[in-house]
């Protein structure tokens, strides 16, 4: 099966569909454990041990990572042959990158699950892919083969794929943000989610300073200035310092849980800003980041 933009919506439905379908899967074997004991209720008891133990959880499972793999192999397909048939790699347009986007979250949401069974994180990781998916179904866009000059540069791939892997990294760490604050406010707080964010977050600001620094050296070598405060490379270091002090606040106050939940959410919203917002800005309209 060949793959161009004229039949994304085939394969934005077929990915979508196994991974909806294989996250819930997983998500309803939580429903399927027994109590322990006479003060717990079902589904209240995250044992998934007990649940793989009966041959219904082991099928159930089974068939839910089976379907979430597949729609991993088959959007890594979609993108490898994309690429292929354009003869540049499809990060030029906000289109393409949001596809980078929906890829790594999904990837990063399966492979958190799998580290640290968190069937939560996996079905919002992959309901947060689709819907940049199902952005791309309802606004789809012109693209051409070329490249401009500027962008015919060997920091061009390197640059954009760190970035967009740490964008959805920091974009999990979000989905922990909001689940977090909505237990601490309304249910019981559970304090590893914070871990789990920290990880993410930690994660997520390596390959956002990587993509800084690739940056940089990339506008040296095309424009002969490293940083010349660009909107975009302006919200960028705003992005790139609203995480560090995520990172600085955990660091010296370990035990509180609302701020550093707050500061992840708000600057979940600043990253936005810094990868697509921007070019609505008059300021940036002249800006050689600017989506086209």
């Amino acid at each position: 099966m060949f793959a161009d933009y004229t039949n994304f919506p085939l394969y934005g439905l077929l990915v979508s569909g196994t991974w909806l379908t294989g996250s819930l899967l997983i998500w309803i074997t939580v429903f399927m454990i027994k109590p322990v004991s006479g003060k717990t209720r079902l589904g209240m008891v995250l044992n998934a041990e007990q649940v793989l133990k009966t041959p219904a959880g082991r099928a159930t499972a089974f068939a839910g990572n089976i379907l979430v793999v597949t729609g991993i192999l088959l959007f890594a397909y979609y993108l490898a042959v994309l690429w292929i048939s354009l003869g540049r790699a499809p990060m030029r347009t906000l289109g393409e990158t949001r596809l980078w986007y929906s890829f790594f979250l999904g990837l990063i949401g399966y492979l958190t699950y799998l580290r640290w069974n968190y069937k939560w994180f996996l079905v919002y990781s992959v309901l947060m892919a689709v819907l940049f998916m199902v952005i791309n179904l309802i606004h789809p866009e012109n693209f051409s083969k070329t490249l401009m000059p500027a962008l015919q540069s060997p920091w061009f791939v390197p640059h954009v794929i760190v970035y967009i892997f740490a964008y959805a990294l920091l974009g999990a760490a979000s989905i922990v943000a909001v689940y977090g604050m909505w237990l601490e406010y309304f249910r019981t707080f559970r304090k590893n989610l914070l871990h789990l964010a920290d990880n993410l977050v930690y994660i997520g600001f390596a390959f956002l300073t990587l993509g800084l620094v690739f940056g940089a050296i990339w506008a040296k070598e095309a424009w002969g200035h490293y940083w010349t405060w660009d909107p975009k490379e302006t919200w960028a270091f705003i992005t790139w310092m609203a995480y560090l002090l995520y990172i600085h606040f955990r660091y010296f106050h370990p035990k509180r849980v609302r701020t550093p939940l707050w500061i992840l959410a708000l600057a979940f919203i600043v990253l936005l800003i810094a990868w697509f917002g921007v070019n609505y800005l008059p300021s940036a309209q002249s800006s050689v980041h600017v989506y086209s």
